[in-house]
């Protein structure tokens, strides 16, 4: 920066020795005075490239150069002519200029992306709130100064925080103060309890929270000015980031209609005569009036410069946009890192801090103990001459003192020595206890859960005993019938109920053939029981249900060849029971969905495959739920404080003191409302409706 100063100044003395004519200039930012010498033809372009240099900032499309003209109005300089032609500029010496935001954004965390940006910024509206140019609640005006406050002196520190220290900076508008029937000592206190909480907080992170807060008070970045329509009924208009607000007379924080800048096709002025044409052809052109000539080209220049924002902000940003955004995201990167550095950092210097008064702390106690040990001898040293007559007694008492002593030590160390082994063996036996309880306790429990089992399984047993009898009585029962009353048709072989049935050729057969169509004799029921194989016991089974065959149902899970039939139990732990199977499913999900789900899964694969991939859409969702939590959580928590603290003060109100804007923030409060549910329902409509409303207004 130093290099590019000189070359700039070396640039300027060229031209001043070329020239030879220069005038200074002073311009004023919101923390800075700069001073410059200007050739005579430069243009407003060329200084407010020299000062935008100057302090570094690249976002220059939000600010201009302001001064006040010789009647006291407010204007910008304009950046296509010369300082010196611009009849307006007061011909000061040196020429005073204000470097200040022309133009707002409509959300700060996503627009401003330089450091310098955000600050000059959070300079100057957090001045409009504190010279009451911006309207702003006494519970947000508290919060917002909390925020100013971290920004300030960083992060809170009990141990050298000193009393009184916010009480004399100007952090709360003058209004707040005065509605109130608190000190300057109680809004400390009041502002300390959040500032507290931003710990951990860098400059520009309180910055950012502060502009985050104060783009949502409603007449935050609004430019107002007095107009009035074709009934002459006194009126505001409100140039904004996002199009024309329109107020009433006495309430500058609820507009009454809108018109946004995307239907504005045209404006123009002629005298005090404001026309705006919609970009709705069929609607009437939107027309109002001035109170003073000079504001006109003030608004026609803010309309214009945030329309062209407005319409730039829904493009692709330019690629310097993009690279001031790559480099501060990369910036904004490395600081967190230093700042997680520099935290470990402190919080090891902590510690060895307070290692250090510890071990100070010793040193003054053995500093006093020897203090005393030398005090005691030297009062023996005093005292010794005195008792040189019982030395000797003094020596051989100190003898079998001594003698004594190392007794009671030797006794003291066989102590200590007995009790440690005392003291393990203790623990050896604890530690045994607590494992037989433990090996208790499981086998207490094993024994229970085998007993659970053992009574399940013997009711599985009865019920399939109970099972199998019955189904035995009815096909012997059957049998017997069938044997008895029905004749074996000739031939080799017959049909029973439609369905074809092969001879039987393995074992006794008890419906066999016999000649001259004699009936079968009556087979006993132990005897028909016992010589019945398992395809005569299916087919059988068949007959007595009239459904499908249980070979079929089963689906070749049942063994082809039993020595005995039982009606079998469908449930999973009957099944695996019967049959000896480790099955892991019960039969009739197996059956009905295996195939079914295996080919809807395959399906479904597929078609995300080419969308997206799992694990990216679960990670996605995860991120976006959790941004989502955290914000909603952080806004409720911040609501939640902003209704605590104001039911707080609510007592301590001055009702004489509350200003006709408390009142509107009040109402608008009590339906509901705020700045952008308010913009929302004042653009309602079509746009020669609202013109047709503004005429009437």
């Amino acid at each position: 920066m130093s290099l590019f100063r000189s070359s700039w100044y070396s640039f300027l003395h060229l031209r001043r020795k070329k020239v030879g004519k220069v005038f200074p200039v002073k311009i004023s930012t919101m923390d800075a005075e700069l001073e410059f010498s200007l050739d005579y033809k430069a243009t407003g372009q060329e200084l407010f490239d020299l000062v935008c240099r100057t302090i570094g900032l690249r976002e220059t499309w939000y600010f201009g150069l302001q001064y006040q003209d010789s009647k006291g109005y407010i204007a910008w300089l304009k950046l296509d002519k010369k300082v010196m032609e611009q009849q307006e500029v007061p011909k000061t010496s040196p020429l005073h200029l204000l470097f200040l935001a022309k133009f707002y954004p409509e959300d700060v965390s996503e627009e401003l992306v330089q450091e310098i940006t955000q600050h000059l910024f959070f300079l100057q509206v957090k001045q409009s709130i504190l010279n009451m140019e911006i309207y702003c609640p006494p519970e947000a005006s508290v919060l917002l100064a909390s925020y100013a406050v971290q920004a300030k002196y960083g992060d809170y520190d009990e141990s050298t925080y000193q009393p009184g220290l916010l009480a004399n900076e100007e952090l709360l508008p003058q209004r707040v103060i005065d509605q109130y029937k608190m000190t300057r000592e109680m809004w400390e206190e009041r502002i300390k309890v959040w500032y507290a909480d931003h710990r951990g907080m860098s400059r520009d992170e309180a910055e950012m929270e502060y502009l985050k807060i104060a783009q949502d008070l409603d007449m935050c970045g609004v430019n107002y000015f007095q107009i009035f329509n074709k009934k002459e009924s006194d009126l505001w208009l409100g140039v904004t980031n996002l199009g024309l607000n329109i107020y009433e007379s006495d309430n500058k924080l609820t507009p009454k209609i809108m018109f946004p800048w995307s239907e504005i096709r045209n404006i123009s002025f002629d005298d005090k005569k404001f026309i705006i044409k919609t970009v709705d052809k069929s609607s009437n052109n939107f027309t109002f009036y001035s109170t003073k000539l000079r504001m006109n080209k003030l608004i026609l220049d803010l309309c214009i410069g945030n329309h062209d924002l407005f319409m730039r902000r829904r493009k692709p940003d330019p690629m310097e946009v993009q690279q001031m955004k790559a480099q501060a995201k990369e910036e904004k990167l490395r600081r967190q890192i230093e700042r997680s550095k520099l935290t470990r950092e402190k919080q090891l210097r902590e510690e060895v801090e307070r290692e250090k008064v510890a071990l100070e702390q010793r040193l003054a106690q053995y500093q006093e103990e020897v203090r005393l040990a030398r005090d005691a001898l030297q009062r023996s040293e005093e005292s010794a001459e005195l008792l040189a007559e019982k030395s000797m007694v003094a020596e051989q008492e100190a003898m079998l003192l001594q003698q004594k002593a190392s007794e009671a030590e030797t006794e003291v160390q066989r102590i200590k020595l007995s009790v440690i082994k005392t003291e393990e063996e203790r623990l050896h036996m604890e530690k045994r206890v607590g494992e037989t309880e433990l090996i208790v306790h499981r086998m207490v429990e094993e024994a229970e859960r085998r007993q659970q089992e053992a009574e399940r399984l013997r009711l599985e047993v009865s019920q399939a005993r109970e099972a199998e009898k019955d189904a035995k009585n009815k096909l012997i029962d059957f049998l017997n019938i069938s044997v008895s009353e029905v004749k074996v048709p000739p031939g080799p072989q017959h049909t029973t109920n439609g369905f074809h049935h092969p001879p039987q050729t393995n074992g006794y057969s008890p419906t066999a053939h016999y000649p001259n169509n004699q009936v079968v004799p009556e087979l006993s029921p132990e005897l028909a029981a016992l010589n019945l194989n398992m395809e005569e016991l299916t087919q059988s089974a068949y007959d007595i249900r009239s459904g499908l065959p249980l070979q079929g149902v089963l689906g070749g899970l049942v063994p082809p060849h039993s020595s005995h039939f039982s009606v079998p139990n469908l449930t999973s732990g009957g099944f695996n029971h019967r049959f000896g199977m480790d099955w892991p499913y019960p039969i009739s999900k197996f059956d009905l969905s295996s195939s079914q789900s295996h080919d809807m899964h395959m399906s479904r694969a597929g078609y995300s495959h080419d969308l997206m991939t799992d694990n990216d859409m679960e990670a996605l969702s995860l991120e976006i739920e959790k941004e989502k939590y955290e914000y909603l959580e952080k806004s409720k928590h911040l609501q939640t404080q902003l209704q605590t603290f104001k039911s707080e003060i609510d007592d301590l109100k001055l009702d004489e003191k509350v200003t006709e804007l408390d009142k509107l923030h009040s109402q608008q409060q009590t339906e509901g409302e705020n700045k952008y549910s308010t913009i929302q329902k004042v653009k309602r409509g079509s746009t020669s409706s609202r013109v047709a409303f503004f005429e009437e207004l």
